[in-house]
């Protein structure tokens, strides 16, 4: 049985959420930033990644794992290549600081990269390529995960589910973006199924010795499927070194269980890579390529028995237009909400609709 779902105004949501943050000294830019950046993922529809993520990142917060940091720290700048140290604190704070280098780097020098080590959690990879489509760019987002996946035809954990996000500006649009995890599916996604009571399709999960599951508390216990076999896990691997590697940070089972113990720091490490178009010649005719091809996927001709063809990031840019300013949230994620907000004495009463 599916979960009861409610609507919560989306600007009452954030600034609840930031409240929260700020509770625990997350200074006020940083609090609104991390907010706005979870329930946009809501506003989207992906709630895996939205704002059932904050009892998490509270009892983190609670027990020392993530700090309340406002900024990451420079470490080394050579121009275009910038790395920071995170310091582990809030993702979201420091994939902002990242991408507003990158604006600046990308136009200075035509491409520039943002690798960050000792990093936490910032939750959808496409909001921040996103934003640097929006200021022109071409961006990638990516990060590594703790190992939640084997080799093709292995029993154990070996990589995460690396998430990868590229993003292309649009004429008279939203941005063209592409965000993919290299599983079958989010681990979110899993945990939102063992929330709701709800089986998990065959081919996304297998349990501890290899055996395909539909179960998603198994799944969770076991092991996520590589997108398209060998393919995924490939760019898993690669991505996992890119991350890590570059930024000197953690890679492989040396980054930690997100919904392990609390007190013992994350450590992902984060990716960020943008290019001007008009350091290649392109900047009056890029975006009008990229709206007529993404128009073209949408006016293609669909499958017998499929109505409509989309192009990446339309589902998402579907549910937000059709969600407007009232998010949607599964019943249990809005209680747990309210919880944490008697736990740091901040009033939900704005959360009623």
């Amino acid at each position: 049985m599916a979960a009861a779902e409610t609507r919560v105004p989306a600007d009452a949501l954030a600034a609840f959420v930031a409240a929260l943050f700020e509770r625990l000294g997350v200074p006020g830019e940083g609090a609104r930033t991390a907010a706005g950046a979870l329930v946009a993922a809501d506003l989207d529809g992906v709630g895996s990644h939205g704002v059932m993520l904050v009892p998490m990142y509270v009892d983190r917060m609670m027990a020392g794992s993530v700090s309340s940091a406002g900024a990451a720290s420079i470490v080394r700048d050579a121009g275009s290549a910038v790395v920071l140290d995170a310091g582990d604190a809030l993702g979201q704070v420091t994939s902002r600081q990242a991408v507003e280098l990158l604006v600046t780097r990308a136009r200075d020098h035509g491409l520039a990269s943002v690798a960050v080590r000792n990093a936490f959690h910032f939750g959808a990879a496409g909001y921040w390529a996103r934003r640097l489509a929006d200021a022109g760019l071409v961006g990638v987002a990516s990060c590594n995960t703790r190992p939640l996946m084997p080799a093709p035809g292995g029993a154990e954990r070996l990589v995460g589910n690396n998430p990868l996000a590229v993003a292309l500006p649009a004429v008279g649009g939203e941005p063209l973006v592409l965000d993919m995890a290299l599983s079958a599916t989010a681990m979110g996604k899993i945990r939102l199924a063992e929330s709701a009571g709800a089986a998990i399709p065959e081919g996304w999960a297998v349990d501890a010795a290899g055996r395909p599951t539909t179960d998603p508390a198994t799944a969770i216990k076991g092991m996520l499927l590589p997108a398209a076999g060998p393919k995924g896990f490939g760019l898993a691997l690669m991505l996992d070194l890119v991350c890590g590697g570059l930024s000197g940070g953690a890679i492989g089972a040396e980054v930690k269980p997100l919904y392990g113990d609390p007190a013992v720091p994350y450590r992902c490490a984060h990716f960020f890579l943008a290019l001007d178009p008009a350091r290649f010649g392109v900047e009056d005719v890029l975006a009008s390529r990229v709206a007529a091809f993404a128009q073209s996927v949408r006016d293609s001709k669909p499958a017998p028995g499929v109505t409509r063809v989309y192009a990446p990031g339309d589902l998402e840019s579907a549910r937000r237009m059709a969600n407007g300013r009232a998010c949607p949230l599964p019943a249990d994620v809005l209680e747990k909400l309210v919880a944490v907000g008697e736990r740091l004495g901040v009033s939900a009463a704005s959360l009623n609709t």
